[in-house]
C-alpha cells in the first residue's frame, strides 16, 4: 500500500497577493506539520499569527538527564497554545518528539530551577508543580490560575527539591492501576488539557 502524502502540492492557480505566503512553498507545495489555516505560510507569519493567540499558561520541564519527553511535552504544548515551555537544566534536548512544532512554539531555557522561580516570580506568575506527592492537591478538583507556570520534573525522579520548595502548590493526577505514575509527556497533556477546559472552552 502506498503511504498517504502529507499536506498539498503547489498551489494551482493564480498566487494569492498576500505577505504571509510563502513563494516557495506555492511553487513546491507545503508538506509541513500545520492546520489547513497555514499552508502555504511562511513560518514567521504562522508564529505572528499564533502569538495573538497564545493562552496565558506556562509550562516548564527539568532536564537533567536528557529526557525524551520533552519533545512530546513541546508538541502539546503548541497543540494546545501554551505561552511559552520553558527548559531547565540541560539547554540541549531531544527534538524528535516535537514533531518540528519547536519552530512555532516559544522555548526558553532557564540553567537551574532558581532561574525559573526568578523568572516566574518577576513575571508575577504562580508556580504550580505536577507530581504524585505525599501532600498534593487532586488536579481535577483544584481551580488553575489563569496566568501560571505548570511545572513538570524529570522522568523516573518527578520535581526535584528546588523547584517543590518553589511551587505554591503541587497537583496530582488521579490513577487507579499499579503503576507508580505516568510519563511526563501524558501528564503534561492531562495538565494542559485541565487549564482548557477551565479558561478556553465555552
Amino acid at each position: 500500500m502506498d503511504e498517504l502524502e502529507v499536506g498539498v502540492g503547489p498551489w494551482s492557480g493564480p498566487w494569492p497577493d498576500d505577505p504571509r505566503y510563502d513563494p516557495e512553498l506555492l511553487a513546491n507545495g507545503d508538506r509541513r506539520n500545520v492546520v489547513d489555516q497555514y499552508r502555504y505560510w511562511r513560518r514567521d507569519a504562522v508564529i505572528a499569527d499564533l502569538d495573538l493567540r497564545r493562552h496565558d499558561f506556562h509550562i516548564a520541564i527539568e532536564n537533567w538527564q536528557h529526557d525524551f519527553n520533552i519533545g512530546s511535552v513541546v508538541r502539546t504544548a503548541n497543540a494546545f497554545l501554551a505561552r511559552e515551555v520553558h527548559i531547565v537544566g540541560r539547554r540541549r534536548w531531544n527534538r524528535r518528539g516535537a514533531m518540528v512544532t519547536d519552530r512555532y512554539q516559544h522555548v526558553r531555557h532557564h540553567p537551574d530551577a532558581a532561574a525559573l522561580v526568578s523568572w516566574a516570580r518577576g513575571e508575577d506568575l504562580p508556580v504550580l508543580g505536577i507530581d504524585n506527592l505525599p501532600g498534593s492537591v487532586p488536579l481535577e478538583s483544584a481551580d488553575l490560575p489563569r496566568r501560571c507556570v505548570l511545572v513538570f520534573g524529570q522522568e523516573g525522579p518527578g520535581l526535584s527539591e528546588p523547584v517543590r520548595a518553589a511551587c505554591e502548590r503541587v497537583l496530582s493526577i488521579a490513577q487507579y492501576g499499579s503503576t507508580r505514575s505516568i510519563n511526563a509527556g501524558a501528564a503534561a497533556a492531562i495538565a494542559m488539557h485541565t487549564w482548557i477546559r477551565q479558561h478556553a472552552v465555552g
